[in-house]
This record gives structure tokens, sequence and C-alpha cells, in this order.
């Protein structure tokens, strides 16, 4: 007998609608802050990084502001039909963060100037840290259960600011107590190749759990469909 798994209830669907669109603003309103502090900051330190970490939170921006496109959409099907579109820039985020972040190491790695200590850069990192996984955690769970790519898309990349977060702190703490100024570029090379990856899954709509049958019991319903069409 086939086993049909169903999706989200009309009800519970606009209830992560909504929970989706609180999140999302709540990343756009904190990602705005974080990119002026960032590049504010960044300026006065002469820091490569902080600035890459406040154009990251530009990204940030628009990538969530893409999702929040797709969601003001209140027609379940508009916003299904605007998902490709938002799949695609949040993609396109991804590779444009990894470019940059990427030649920003290269060029601190080949000495082309070091960065003064700073610590706001210092106390915004560390923010950044505590308040990303929650919001990226929040995000992608409403949107695996709704079955939304482009909400996951959106919560990978709040998680890969979390990352980044982790890499600038660890770069701005190690070349304000030690004068490691290597450490930094060394951490963004791993966070490009990351983004890199999560913007080629989102190019291609990978990532998101959508509710569905496993496959033993879609080879099952296949094979006792069969059967029953000889009989």
């Amino acid at each position: 007998m086939a086993t049909l798994v169903l999706g989200p209830s009309p009800a519970r669907r606009d209830v992560l609608t909504r929970r989706i669109r609180i999140l999302v603003a709540a990343t756009i309103t904190y990602n705005a802050v974080e990119a002026a502090v960032a590049l504010t900051a960044g300026a006065l330190a002469s820091s490569t990084a902080l600035i890459g970490f406040g154009l990251d939170s530009i990204i940030e921006v628009s990538s969530a502001a893409a999702v929040a496109w797709q969601f003001s959409a209140k027609d379940h099907a508009l916003r299904e039909a605007r998902e490709h579109r938002a799949l695609r820039i949040i993609a396109i985020s991804f590779f444009a963060l990894a470019a940059y972040v990427a030649v920003d190491a290269a060029r601190s790695l080949t000495g082309s100037g070091g960065a003064s200590p700073s610590a706001p850069g210092i106390v915004l990192a560390a923010l950044s840290l505590a308040v990303m996984p929650f919001l990226s955690a929040a995000q992608r769970r409403a949107g695996r259960e709704l079955g939304s790519a482009s909400a996951v898309a959106d919560s990978r990349q709040t998680l890969l600011c979390t990352y980044l977060s982790a890499a600038v702190l660890a770069g701005l703490a190690l070349n304000a107590t030690f004068g490691w100024t290597w450490a930094d570029p060394i951490a963004a090379l791993v966070i490009a190749a990351i983004a890199v990856k999560e913007g080629r899954h989102a190019w291609r709509g990978k990532g998101c759990c959508v509710p569905r049958r496993p496959a033993d019991a879609c080879r099952t319903t296949g094979t006792t469909g069969k059967k029953q069409e000889k009989q």
C-alpha cells in the first residue's frame, strides 16, 4: 500500500511564512547595522578583514532581501514561482562573497599592509558570533518544514556569516595580542571555499529538506503499483 506524506497544512504554512518574514526582517536590520559599524571600524583601523566583514553584511542584506521579496507575495503559488529567481540572487551573493574574500586574503598574505588593533571590531565580531547561529537555525527549521529552498539557502548564508565572524574575531584577537597578521587570511580562504560550495547548492536548488516519502517507500510503492497493474 502506498504511503503518502503531505506537507504542512495551509494554516501551518501561513504560520511558517510569517515566521520567515520576521526572521528575514531581523536579519536585514542586524546586518545593515553590522555593515555600517564594520566598514567604519575597518576604515579607521585599515583592516581589510573588517572591511570584508562589512561587505559580507551587505551581501547578507541582498540575500535576505531576495527572500523577503519572495515571501512578500500572499499567494503560495506566486511565492513558489519567485523561488527560482531568489535562489539565483542568493547564489550570486555567495560567489561574490567568495571572490572578494579570496582576493582580500591573497592581498593580506602578500603583505600589502598590516591592520591596527580594533576593539570595536572585536566586540562586533563576538556579538555576531553569538547572534547569527540562532537566526540561521530558526530560519533553516522554518524553511525546511515549509519546503522553501530559498529560505534554507538564506539561512546557510547567515550561517556562513557566523563562520566569517569567528574567522574575523580570531584574526583581530591574534593580531591585537601576538601580531599574527596571517591568521585571518588563512581562515578567510577556507570561508571562500565554503561560500563557493554553498553558492553551487543554491544555484542548483539543493539543501532543502522537502517532505517526501523515503526512498525505500518509493521503490516499494512503485513495485506494488506494477504488480497491481499486472493483476
